[in-house]
């Protein structure tokens, strides 16, 4: 049995509701397999800290995040904390401080989940949105002048390096070619003359490494069409971090909830922890209300674990969690059901069980 070290975030809003849930499945799920065992340390990171510390994590943190086998992140965001400071404050600096250059955001049509698309059914929905992590647009480059004054400026600068665009290409290029081998690149190249036209010119560099995949550059507006109009055309879509993370919304919201959405934010190489969140942030309109969807997060404890190489027990979670959803009897609100969280997770759980005789 393999012995995992694993460091939990439940952090802010809905993310301290649905944590619990995910662990709860996780452990389970290895109970059942026998596959490994997890010895979680709780870190009280988030806007909470922040309103006591003045900073969302401490000075120390990333050093002692470091150590951990992967990072179980539950969603950041409140009210009370400027987004830009809580955003910037804890999940970028944890992505860029560990090189998660690979933001791996899985797109599916769960069975019975209802989409708000038409004419579209389980296995019509699914593909991967690779998104560029650590840099692009959310490199807080730039700054403001002349504050408070009539001639007050903002200015916000992409940064675009060869080598990031390389290194999320390559991994987007080797992903489709274990899939149906087509790749989609995101771009706005003809409004960006430069840094997306950098963006163009590196990703056709890097296909001619995979002759095999085909490659297809789309602008994003044509591109955000496509993910409502004909999502079925899709596989493996690379995006720069702020179309990646405009794109995972849409996909989220086609795949009938941002409830269900899982992501990854991923060190290919293994030399900094992954850290693995849903999609859906903090959602402070429910919090309280014992309505969250666990599915996302339990999603996420299945990608950590197919990560950490536990892919039996990531498949027993996968297969479970769409056992619950193809009976359509327990679901949260947003899916149009009126389960509680909990009891979402007791159902799959329950059905862990019954896969696992």
């Amino acid at each position: 049995m393999n012995h995992h070290n694993i460091a939990v975030i439940p952090a802010d809003g809905i993310g301290e509701e649905v944590v619990p849930e995910g662990v709860r499945a996780m452990d389970v799920a290895g109970e059942l397999t026998g596959e490994y065992k997890f010895k979680y340390e709780y870190f009280p990171y988030g806007c909470n800290y922040y309103l006591k510390h003045n900073k969302m994590m401490a000075d120390d943190g990333l050093k002692i995040l470091k150590s951990f086998d992967a990072i179980y992140f539950g969603a950041v965001g409140s009210p009370a904390v400027p987004d830009h400071i809580s955003l910037r404050g804890l999940r970028l600096l944890v992505c860029q401080g560990f090189e998660q250059y690979v933001c791996y955001r899985p797109t599916e049509l769960l069975p019975g989940v209802k989409t708000p698309l038409t004419n579209k059914k389980a296995g019509d929905i699914d593909f991967v949105v690779v998104r560029e992590n650590t840099e692009g647009e959310y490199t807080g480059a730039g700054g403001r002048a002349h504050r408070g004054l009539p001639i007050e400026i903002a200015v916000e600068t992409s940064v675009f390096s060869r080598i990031s665009i390389e290194r999320v290409a390559r991994y987007a290029f080797r992903l489709a070619q274990g899939r149906h081998k087509k790749l989609v690149s995101a771009t706005k190249s003809n409004a960006q003359q430069h840094s997306f036209t950098f963006w163009d010119e590196v990703v056709t560099e890097v296909g001619r490494e995979f002759p095999d995949v085909t490659v297809e550059r789309v602008l994003i507006d044509a591109l955000s069409a496509r993910f409502i109009l004909y999502p079925e055309s899709l596989d493996v879509v690379v995006a720069s971090n702020l179309l990646g993370d405009i794109l995972t919304d849409i996909a989220a919201a086609i795949s009938g909830s941002l409830g269900i959405a899982p992501s990854g934010n991923i060190n290919p190489e293994r030399e900094y922890p992954s850290m693995f969140e849903p999609v859906h942030g903090s959602a402070p309109d429910i919090v309280g209300k014992g309505i969250a969807n666990p599915i996302a997060m339990i999603r996420c404890g299945a990608m950590m674990l197919d990560f950490l190489g536990h892919k039996k027990t990531a498949k027993l979670i996968d297969s479970a969690t769409k056992a619950v959803t193809a009976e359509g009897r327990v679901l949260t609100p947003d899916l149009g059901g009126t389960a509680k969280t909990r009891d979402v997770t007791e159902a799959i759980i329950g059905k862990m069980r019954a896969i696992a005789k």
